[in-house]
């Protein structure tokens, strides 16, 4: 990583034009209807938080068409021994936002990372059973009820130092790479017609991490659409990192490769991480709605976009809060990184997002 982000030369020029351009918030729509007009679906994660917190239950119901859950179609949270499916928090979930009129996304089938202990030491022979009955109960209790499956979450991370750039784990130790075709054959099987999508990390951020997991997202896919293996979307999880050099028209022209072969695409965990910006409350929410308009700004022109997902909808149940309060134990600091705050009222970012929806 060689580049600097300079957040002096990156918005201040975005930052003035938004103080001549902006909407008022009583003149927005939802953000649900702007992205609808232009063929999006919006949305995004759901937990248990919006059980017991009615106003933020509401704020779903106006503001989302779609929800994705957020860890309760996780290996770890579905299967806390091996004998047991704990699917009460999913099944939940799914039938509230059906209920609500609403899409679901399941999140996520098959991911190296975040297993439980009780994996470690079985056989690769035991490691391929629990594989496929996993995905056979957990694909077949929710056919017919899903818009879409991250069927495989993140299957690169060269860091790791793997051989092919590949995410460590025990499903790469027990079939090598052949196990995302393994898992979207299965799960086609399962249910014949909910959209399996392949969902990667880091791809729109333009430092060393992200340009070495591009081509590999990339040549996976060719080889998978080669083969004939049921692949329907890409999805792009557009954590943004302003402390990270950004080159988001080219990232709109990679990801927009994806969207020409045919396959829908989706950002689908989109928020800002604003740990590296200002401590001043205001300042930082017209940093985060910059940086997070001019990402829109080119990544809404993405050939085959069908879905925008935002990882919690409000700044109360962001995910940064607790990666926040871990680094800095005593701050008093409240993280601001979605189109809604603390108080489920629209941040600087909401206004940002919903201008670059209806341009």
């Amino acid at each position: 990583m060689t580049r600097k982000f300079s957040r002096r030369a990156a918005l201040a020029a975005p930052l003035a034009l938004a103080a001549l351009t902006r909407s008022s918030a009583a003149e927005r729509t939802s953000l649900a209807e702007a992205a609808a007009a232009r063929g999006l679906l919006f949305g995004a994660s759901i937990g248990d938080e919006a059980s017991q917190d009615t106003d933020y239950a509401d704020l779903y119901r106006r503001e989302t068409r779609i929800v994705t859950t957020d860890v309760a179609l996780k290996f770890d949270w579905l299967r806390p021994d091996k004998d047991h499916f704990a699917f009460e928090r999913a099944d939940s979930i799914v039938a509230a936002a059906r209920g609500a009129g609403k899409h679901v996304r399941g999140h996520a089938l098959i991911w190296n990372d975040r297993t439980p202990d009780w994996l470690r030491g079985l056989s690769n022979a035991e490691l391929a059973r629990v594989f496929d009955e996993h995905i056979d109960n957990v694909v077949a209790r929710y056919a017919g009820k899903l818009h879409s499956w991250d069927i495989v979450n993140e299957p690169f991370w060269p860091m790791q130092g793997e051989t092919g750039g590949w995410r460590q784990g025990p499903w790469l130790s027990a079939f090598g790479p052949s196990y995302v075709e393994r898992a979207f054959r299965r799960a086609r099987a399962a249910d014949p017609a909910v959209r399996l999508a392949l969902n990667e990390a880091q791809c729109e951020n333009d430092h060393d991490w992200g340009r070495s997991i591009r081509p590999l997202l990339k040549r996976l896919v060719e080889d998978l659409l080669h083969k004939g293996v049921p692949l329907d979307a890409v999805g792009f999880q557009a954590h943004l990192q302003p402390q990270w050099p950004h080159d988001f028209a080219a990232f709109a022209d990679y990801a927009s490769q994806f969207g020409k072969k045919g396959l829908d695409v989706y950002l689908t965990e989109f928020d800002v991480n604003d740990q590296s910006l200002p401590d001043d409350p205001a300042g930082r929410k017209d940093a985060v709605a910059a940086i997070g308009g001019a990402f829109l700004g080119q990544a809404l022109k993405i050939d085959g976009l069908k879905a925008l997902v935002t990882w919690q909808l409000a700044d109360r149940y962001t995910w940064y809060r607790e990666i926040w309060s871990h680094i800095h134990p005593n701050s008093a600091r409240a993280p601001t990184a979605l189109a809604f705050g603390e108080d489920l009222k629209p941040n600087p970012l909401h206004g940002a997002m919903h201008d670059a929806l209806v341009a």
